[in-house]
């Protein structure tokens, strides 16, 4: 048999897929679900370390002060705001990126992109004269791994069958999101030891507990270099590129027609806008509520548990369906929202709830947080599981007859919107990140107590039940999914 007989019957050349039909079930048993998982475990690694490095600040911030930077507090809080504002910017325009490029290509091109601000930040935290200036845009970049997670999702949705796309995204934004607890919980490890040896630079001197303690604060961002380099190579020589899956922009752009576009958007800033918020705001509002308590001994677990749930969200959803889950986790989220409100300590805050312990519990308040991280992350995945089917749904609706080209070009359209739509979403939902601690921030300040922010977060979360049961779970909705 020649080269190109055999490239035509199993469609492949090179690390191009030129038949790729997840949807018929004998191609998927055949070889479809073997290409597919291998494009998921290499696009895993490459979307944790995207995470890493897009959270990185929230613990190099930190440091800072001690390490002979004079930076004001507002600009520390800038510093850690920034990667949340590019990233969840750059997420818009990475929603569009796989189909102009191909999901190889991209998942390579993205993940060395990190090396830039890894590198970078490693060197600047080493001379505590680096021009503030030089922090903001180093901040900035590391929204290049925000980013990432749009692209991400948007090639991994590809891949796989309408039935096995809510597994397959939470497991690929599960296991992603879990860079989110890992560099809060392994910095402050890895700034203790000279682990990089000569390469890694000289160690700086600190005072802890009235004690002079060396350590080496650009750990916190070359330990990932390596890891970043070999993510990138793996992407190039082991994923694969999907010839249907190419799109123009304007072929994608599509999607901002669609009304249900724009649903899932706000349903998903709901969840993982949730996700990200809490995950940057709830050590503050520990430190806040609670002095008495180190918030670094507890502030990696919700994001921890929030990440290793959402493969569970999608999976869950593939089996009852993803409108049913998500209508009940807003319900939870709720609910729990207003158990934080009942935990916290009085204040004089107007909008303080009016029952509860007078000096507020801290184990009440921090398992209600954990039942919100944990319904982020089910949410997470349940929407997720949503969009793809939503508008490959709709395409296939739209079908007259039983024409089999048609029909093909129904799924790729589909897929292709679907695609975008994720990407997109996602991209909205990163601004979570700000606005939650923002607002934190706002409602103390303007009436001395978080409660404000909390009770506008319940009524957020009402409006995403009502929305989630009339459009997706009640019965004749307009679309169940």
């Amino acid at each position: 048999m020649s080269a190109n007989s055999a490239t035509q019957r199993d469609g492949r050349a090179g690390r191009l897929l030129t038949l790729w039909t997840p949807e018929d079930k004998q191609f998927w048993e055949r070889e479809g679900e073997a290409v597919a998982k291998l494009n998921l475990w290499i696009s895993v690694p490459a979307l944790f370390l995207a995470f890493a490095i897009w959270q990185v600040w929230s613990v190099v911030a930190v440091n800072l002060p001690a390490l002979g930077f004079k930076y004001s507090t507002n600009q520390l809080f800038w510093l850690a705001a920034a990667p949340a504002l590019s990233g969840a910017t750059l997420r818009i325009f990475y929603s569009f990126m796989v189909p102009v490029f191909g999901g190889r290509r991209w998942t390579a091109l993205s993940t060395a992109s990190l090396l830039i601000p890894a590198i970078g930040i490693g060197y600047a935290v080493q001379d505590n004269t680096t021009g503030y200036p030089t922090m903001l845009v180093l901040a900035l970049l590391c929204g290049l791994g925000g980013g990432n997670f749009s692209s991400s999702m948007a090639n991994i949705s590809f891949f796989f069958p309408k039935e096995r796309k809510g597994s397959a995204l939470g497991v690929n934004a599960g296991l992603g999101n879990l860079g989110v607890s890992v560099v809060q919980f392994l910095s402050p490890l890895v700034i203790t030891a000279g682990v990089f040896g000569v390469f890694g630079g000289d160690s700086q001197t600190i005072v802890k507990n009235g004690e002079h303690v060396q350590v080496w604060a650009q750990n916190a961002a070359f330990i990932w270099v390596p890891w970043i380099a070999i993510a990138s190579v793996a992407a190039w020589f082991g994923m694969h590129d999907i010839a249907d899956a190419k799109a123009s922009f304007a072929a994608q752009a599509a999607i901002f027609r669609a009304k249900h576009n724009w649903i899932m958007c706000w349903l998903y800033l709901g969840t993982f806008g949730s996700f990200i918020g809490f995950a940057a705001g709830f050590p503050l509002l520990i430190k806040s509520q609670f002095p008495d308590v180190n918030p670094l001994a507890y502030a990696w677990l919700g994001p921890l548990l929030g990440a290793l749930i959402r493969p569970f969200g999608g999976w869950l959803s593939d089996k009852v369906g993803g409108g049913v889950v998500t209508f009940w986790n807003f319900i939870v989220m709720a609910l729990a929202v207003l158990g934080v409100l009942f935990f916290l300590p009085k204040g004089m805050s107007a909008y303080a709830f009016p029952f509860g312990p007078a000096q507020g519990s801290f184990t009440g308040f921090f398992l209600m947080f954990l039942v919100l991280f944990c319904t982020t992350g089910i949410g997470n995945g349940s929407t997720f599981r949503m969009i793809p089917v939503i508008f490959l749904n709709q395409k296939m609706r739209a079908l007259r007859g039983n024409d089999e080209a048609a029909q093909a070009q129904a799924i790729k359209d589909g897929n292709t919107e679907g695609a975008a739509a994720v990407g997109f979403a996602g991209a909205l939902g990163a601004y979570g990140g700000f606005f939650i601690p923002k607002s934190y921030g706002s409602s103390i300040a303007a009436t001395g107590g978080p409660e404000f922010a909390l009770w506008m977060f319940a009524i957020f979360y009402a409006t995403c039940i009502i929305i989630t049961w009339w459009y997706y779970s009640r019965k004749n909705a307009e679309m169940p999914c």
